[in-house]
């Protein structure tokens, strides 16, 4: 017996779905800045302190500290919270100022808190924020400290490039640069809507002036999506927000496994779907319709080919856009149709009253229980 044909109002909406999508791709493409290096600091350049909050990532800061320490920065600082392997004397090696975290309060998440540490010992006028599997290229913090001063802004994130992806890793972590580029235009960020304002916590470039205005982050202590607020509150102190394409200059390599990724999507599911468990399952079925159901039944009409084509060609159209053209990650985009069927465990974690990550667990954004303090 054939299969079912899918529904031609699914076809349709689907269709419409793609095209809003590929529309503010295109916005994004027109408008969003890449960074780029300057030719030299220019006089006066403001002072960078680069702060890396870790706990066992000493396989990461292997790589990224001999980068982190040719940026020309004023300091390079790691706050060592708890680890149990070699994070600490790995940073050390290197030449970075290692910091011994405190015990983490009951009311703080494990990143906030370690953030706030490094804040406190930081003495640039610029605060640049990386987590530990993030990659500098030469003259990353240079652009980013270029950035805020033609820009005006107080300040900017990035969206790095990532880098060594496994196969495991392809279903999932791609999808933090489908959802920035393809979801919110750029030009919305200057909206006076709280909720246009985003950021990416993974590499957040602050004028100390402006971090400390929205009150850092001791502001957002219990929040797991702390970029995110952090930047909404620096925008309601009066100052823009940017967001840059990290282009050949700042990289990322997200997650070591597939499972690794379903914790780490499982932590920020619900609150990207702004703290509704029904937003979530809406568009996840929403997804399904559009990106898998239309290879599980038999294509029939030429609109039915379209909605099956395009969801690939999405995913090849963004990675394009953010410099990813090897032969492995063109052909990533035929991993679309697994992508939702491959995020269900990452949605039913979430579903959960508590999410996990690094030792502790989380509620409502808030630390609920953990041995001992952790960034994460």
């Amino acid at each position: 017996m054939n299969a079912p044909a899918l529904p031609a109002r699914v076809v349709r909406a689907g269709l419409l779905f793609l095209g809003f999508k590929f529309g503010t791709l295109l916005v994004n493409a027109v408008t969003m800045p890449r960074l780029r290096a300057p030719e030299a600091p220019g006089p006066g350049a403001p002072e960078v302190s680069i702060l890396i909050p870790a706990r066992d990532e000493a396989r990461h800061l292997a790589a990224l500290l001999p980068a982190a320490l040719r940026q020309g920065a004023r300091e390079v600082l790691v706050l060592d919270d708890g680890s149990t392997d070699r994070t600490a004397q790995v940073a050390r090696g290197a030449g970075a100022r290692v910091i011994p975290g405190a015990p983490m309060p009951p009311d703080w998440t494990g990143k906030s808190w370690a953030c706030h540490q490094l804040a406190a010992q930081a003495r640039g006028e610029i605060l640049l924020f990386l987590d530990a599997d993030v990659r500098l290229h030469r003259g990353a913090a240079a652009a980013l400290a270029a950035h805020l001063q033609g820009s005006g802004a107080g300040l900017v994130s990035v969206l790095p490039r990532p880098q060594q992806l496994t196969v495991g890793t392809r279903l999932l972590a791609p999808l933090v640069d489908v959802m920035v580029l393809t979801w919110l235009p750029y030009p919305a960020q200057r909206l006076r809507w709280p909720g246009a304002t985003t950021a990416n916590a993974q590499v957040m470039a602050f004028r100390r002036a402006a971090y400390d205005a929205a009150g850092g982050h001791r502001a957002v202590r219990g929040e797991l999506l702390e970029g995110t607020y952090l930047a909404r509150r620096v925008r309601a102190a009066g100052w823009r927000v940017t967001k840059v394409l990290g282009a050949s200059l700042i990289g990322i390599h997200p997650y070591r496994s597939y499972p690794a990724s379903v914790r780490g999507f499982s932590k920020h599911a619900l609150r990207v779907h702004l703290g509704s468990r029904g937003l979530m399952v809406v568009l996840g079925a929403l997804h399904f319709a559009v990106y898998t159901w239309p290879w599980l039944t038999p294509a029939r009409g030429r609109a039915h080919w379209a909605l099956r084509l395009l969801g690939p060609a999405e995913r090849l159209a963004v990675n394009l856009l953010t410099g990813r053209r090897a032969p492995a990650d063109l052909m990533e985009s035929a991993l679309v149709p697994l992508t939702l069927p491959s995020a269900l465990p990452a949605y039913w974690l979430a579903l959960r009253a508590q999410v996990g990550w690094k030792g502790r667990t989380y509620g409502n954004g808030a630390a609920v229980s953990g041995p001992r303090g952790a960034a994460e």
